[in-house]
Formats: C-alpha cells, structure tokens, sequence
C-alpha cells in the first residue's frame, strides 16, 4: 500500500507540473477588457460611452442580446476590479500602475450603478451621483437661495417679479439668429488664441461648429478623435451674449475639447494607456470634465476680461446696445451661484420627495429657469458635475497657485492625468 501511496503522489506531481497555468494578466491587458467592456456595454446603452478612439480591434462585432445582460455585464464588472485589486497589492507594481489601476477601478464603479440605471434599478440622488461621479454632492436648503434671490432683487431694474425682471433685463442681450454665427466664431476664435499662448496644442487640432435644435442641452462637444473635435450649439432657445463666451470656452478651449486632446496626445498616442481612448459619460471623469471646462470659462475670460470682451467686441457684433450691460454681467454672477438649485430640484425628481410643481417651483423660483426639466429627467444626477465640479476644480487648482497666470500649469497637468475626484478633495492632497 505505501508503494502505491507513492507512486499516485509522484503521478499528481508530475501531471500537475504539466498542467498549464493561466496566464495572469499584466495592466495593459485589464486595460483592453475595460475598454471592451465600455464598448459592448454601448452597444445596449446608446449613451454610454462618450467618445471613443482607440483600436478598431476592440469595438464589439458580437450579438446583441433582445434583453440588456445586466447581471453578466455586473459580474465581469467586479471580476475587471478585483483583478486591479490583485495588481495593486503586488509588490512589484510600480506606483504608475497602481494609479492607472486605481482609475480604472472608480470607473468601473460608475459602471455598475450606469448598469443598474439603464435597467432602471434607480438609488437615491446620493447613492447615484456617488457611484457615478466619485463624491459627496453638498445639499442647500431652500434659506440659501432665498438670499441669493433678494440680493438679485436689489440689483434688478424695474419692479415686479422676478422671473419678470429677469426676461426684461436678459432680452436686450440675446444675439439676433442671423448674427448667431458671426459672434460665435469670433468668441472661440479669442479663447482659441488665449489657450494657446498656455498650453502646446497639436498643430493639427481643429474642430467643426455646427447649430442644431430639439435637444435637452446647450452644447456639446463630440470627440472624434486626431484632435478634432464636433461641437454642437443647441438654438431652441435664446441665446445670451454671455453664451457665446461661456460655450466657446466650455466646448471648445480650455474646455472639452482641449481636455480631450490633451488625454489623447500625453496618454494615449505618447504612452499607450489604451483606457483613455474611451470616454465613459457616467463616470468620474465627468466631473473633472464637466468641471474643468466650466472653470476653464474664468481662465480664459477672468471678470474684468470677460465682461470688456463682451461689451467691446461681442456686443457690437451682435448690433447690441450696451446700456445695462453692467447689472446684466451681476445677474450672470449671481445666476451661476444658484446653479446649486438644480441639483435640489433633480434631488427631490430622484427621491420622489418633490412633487412635479415643487420641482418647477425650484426651477423656475430658484434656478430661474425651467430648461432644466429635461434634461435632469434624462441624465439624472449629470448635473451636479457642473456646479459642484467646478467648485472642485476651482479649489483644487487655486489651491496650487496664488496667481491667474500660475493656475495654467496645474489646469495642464488635471487636464492631463488620470485623476479621480477623490484625489482632489482637500484632506487627499
């Protein structure tokens, strides 16, 4: 019996010396499954993913399912980000690595609940905007924009409402449909060539303006990849003269499409990150997207600069009087900080604590605008990454610099790194 003991316990040795091991895979690796994931998610999801650019190799050319594969979508989830565990906890990962890897994993995070959305399995507005965008969304009770709409009605010409006061004031500064262009083109040209004097842009960088309608956006910026990029300016309603500044900086420079450029030439083309080649549009980096490109807005154009621009070049462009133009540039103050009032307006949508006439209340009492409806009910929390990730941004990079002219080179570098919002907050630098 010992002699056959042996010989079994020699046979398993050598038939599992022999059985091949599974390859473990390095970061670039986990980095291809996360951009196919993202990828084939798309193909179910029409929103998810925002841009795209890399490998030809890694679109999905597979079946698509009559039912969206929720739990298999959620399992290789959490499969893709325990494998980034594992490759963070090994000694001899680099700290490049760990960082990549760390990306990666937040935005898988934002994948999960983006899955669960899309099967409309719905959290609360805090859970969402979380495990979507990476923070904590701040609340404000109705007290905070109270006293933002009193100091707004001391400034406001006229009596009466309000919201009345407000179209007055704002219809005297809208640009006519035929100069639409003309002012637009100027605005982004100006922050082109100020953005440039900060940044070395691509030589071949360019990009499309076009003007469309029926849409529950302002703008958008379509990333096409080569450092080109597709912006969209929606004509549904009205447009300012402070939107032809706010959009050609938001869309265009040091905006959306800049920050995309920037990702593609440092990470992608020099370094081969094949994660940055797609954009998740639920996901952490959203916020330093959305954030940065509305930061970016009082980079290009700080106060004094912004508002002579608008009075000296646009106005005239857009045959506009300039009487007035003062207290229209302190409203335009005080509207961004009751930006905030959407968020309450998309929190009460979410947690069904708002009844659909509190919510146009917010918006239309607060906000000054009921605009917002649709797109709130469409994207849901996306909108927080437009105030609170500002404010973010703002703090993170003022933190860094004492001067407008030194704020340049730590926007360069956020606009450049694979940064997580977490990393931002103040008690994490």
């Amino acid at each position: 019996m010992r002699r056959i003991s042996i010989y079994l316990i020699a046979v398993c040795a050598l038939w599992a010396s022999c059985e091949p091991t599974k390859k473990k895979k390095n970061l670039n690796d986990l980095a291809i499954d996360y951009v196919r994931l993202a990828l084939e998610i798309g193909k179910y999801d029409p929103v998810f993913v925002d841009a795209y650019y890399g490998p030809d190799s890694l679109a999905y050319t597979g079946e698509v399912l009559d039912s969206f594969p929720k739990e298999t979508f959620r399992n290789r989830v959490a499969a893709l980000k325990a494998d980034l565990n594992t490759l963070t906890n090994e000694p001899t990962s680099t700290d490049e690595e760990v960082m990549r890897a760390n990306w990666i994993a937040s935005q898988l995070t934002a994948f999960d609940r983006r899955i669960r959305i899309f099967s409309e399995e719905y959290g609360t507005f805090d859970e969402e905007a979380e495990e979507l965008f990476g923070v904590k969304i701040p609340s404000y009770d109705s007290t905070h924009f109270i006293n933002l709409i009193e100091k707004l009605d001391r400034i406001l010409p006229g009596e009466g409402e309000i919201g009345d006061r407000v179209k007055m004031l704002t219809d005297q500064f809208v640009i006519p449909e035929d100069r639409l262009d003309t002012v637009f083109q100027v605005a982004i040209n100006e922050a082109r060539r100020i953005t440039s004097e900060k940044f070395h842009l691509p030589k071949e960088e360019t990009f499309t303006l076009e003007y469309v309608q029926d849409k529950v956006w302002g703008g958008y910026n379509w990333y096409q990849g080569n450092y080109n990029s597709l912006i969209q300016i929606n004509t549904d309603n009205p447009l300012g003269i402070d939107r032809a500044i706010d959009l050609a900086c938001h869309e265009g420079y040091p905006g959306h499409h800049v920050y995309n450029m920037m990702l593609e030439k440092n990470l992608y083309n020099e370094k081969g990150w094949v994660e940055i080649s797609m954009y998740p549009l639920f996901s952490p980096q959203s916020l330093i997207a959305e954030g940065s490109a509305n930061y970016g807005i009082e980079m290009a154009f700080p106060e004094e600069e912004y508002d002579r621009f608008a009075t000296e070049v646009l106005m005239p462009l857009a045959g506009l009087d300039t009487a007035g133009a003062s207290v229209y540039f302190e409203y335009i103050e005080i509207r961004e900080q009751l930006n905030y009032a959407r968020n309450e307006a998309a929190r009460g949508m979410i947690n069904g604590t708002m009844s659909e006439a509190e919510i146009d209340h917010w918006l239309e009492d607060f906000a000054l605008t009921t605009t917002s409806r649709p797109f709130i009910k469409q994207n849901r929390t996306y909108i927080v990454n437009y105030n609170y990730g500002k404010d973010m941004v703002k703090e993170y990079i003022e933190s860094q610099s004492n001067t407008l002219e030194d704020r340049w080179k730590p926007l360069g570098v956020l606009l450049s790194s694979p940064v997580t919002p977490k990393e931002m907050l103040p008690e994490m630098k």
